[in-house]
């Protein structure tokens, strides 16, 4: 019964369900950063490379070639897909810079709803024999024991 009970504090924690929510939404989110890298970004970095379709670069290790990568896949033909690689280097950057661009907007927004804080008093000031710093409500200094002006002795 115990380990029941250990197991439902460490379930219903609130940082193991804020985890949870965040892996979910980032597995969505990774669905639809696959999308704008395979349907919007790559179509267009095909025009800047002459059509080069990056998914279909590979190199088959058998020494024969093929017309496609699927041909080379559906032969059974070792193959070396290097330009799938490329894809999902360039799949990981845009996502990357996603989330740095989402989070910088975040913490943004965050900063504009914080209440600004209220400056602390000084507790400390200067004393104007030595320019040594000491405590505020100091009388004399403690480094060059001189009495300070603003000291009142009545």
């Amino acid at each position: 019964m115990g380990f029941m009970k250990e197991f439902k504090e460490f379930a219903l924690r609130g940082n193991v369900i804020d985890m949870a929510v965040g892996v979910i939404i980032g597995g969505a989110f990774s669905n639809i950063v696959s999308s704008a890298v395979n349907d919007l970004f790559m179509p267009v970095l095909g025009i800047f490379t002459n059509g080069i379709n990056f998914s279909e670069l590979y190199i088959s290790l058998d020494g024969k070639h093929y017309d496609t990568l699927a041909d080379a896949k559906a032969a059974s033909a070792p193959v070396f897909a290097y330009g799938s690689f490329i894809q999902n280097v360039i799949q990981f950057v845009i996502l990357a810079l996603i989330i740095f661009l989402f989070i910088k907007a975040i913490n943004k927004a965050t900063e504009k709803l914080k209440k600004p804080e209220e400056e602390a008093a000084p507790t400390t000031k200067t004393c104007p024999f030595c320019k040594s710093e000491i405590a505020i409500d100091a009388t004399r200094c403690p480094h060059c024991t001189s009495q300070l002006p603003d000291y009142d002795p009545q």
